[in-house]
């Protein structure tokens, strides 16, 4: 089984994520700030990190930088999962390492095909995407 770690410091997106992310098979852990989501990769790598751009304590671009310096920080595909929409930022996430990016709010859909387009999961997988939460 798959592992994803999702950081957002929203209890409430990590719910939705949670259950989405579940539902498609991924043994999910969670962490509301980049620090927590680092000190949780320095014991265990995840396959998946779906991250937030805004936290407290350390920010998503800050741990993006941070984790794909650690040993086998290259593995996980990391997707960003926030507000921000500014061509900038995305390019910033990208140029930083990060696989994908997607934007909130998302679904199930949306999630299920980013998620499907970096490797993670198969494609008849994206046949499901569509079932209500």
């Amino acid at each position: 089984m798959k592992t994803c770690l999702v950081v957002d410091d929203s209890p409430f997106i990590r719910k939705v994520a949670r259950k989405i992310l579940e539902e498609l098979s991924f043994e999910v852990s969670e962490a509301g700030n980049g620090q927590e989501a680092l000190d949780h990769c320095m014991s265990f790598m995840p396959d998946a990190i779906l991250l937030d751009w805004n936290m407290p304590v350390l920010d998503g671009p800050q741990f993006l930088e941070a984790v794909r310096a650690m040993e086998g920080g290259n593995r996980p595909k990391i997707v960003f999962c926030t507000t921000e929409n500014d061509p900038g930022h995305i390019a910033r996430a990208l140029i930083a390492g990060a696989d994908e990016y997607i934007m909130k709010p998302f679904d199930r859909e949306i999630l299920t095909f980013k998620f499907q387009e970096v490797g993670l999961i198969e494609a008849e997988a994206l046949a499901d995407a569509g079932k209500p939460l």
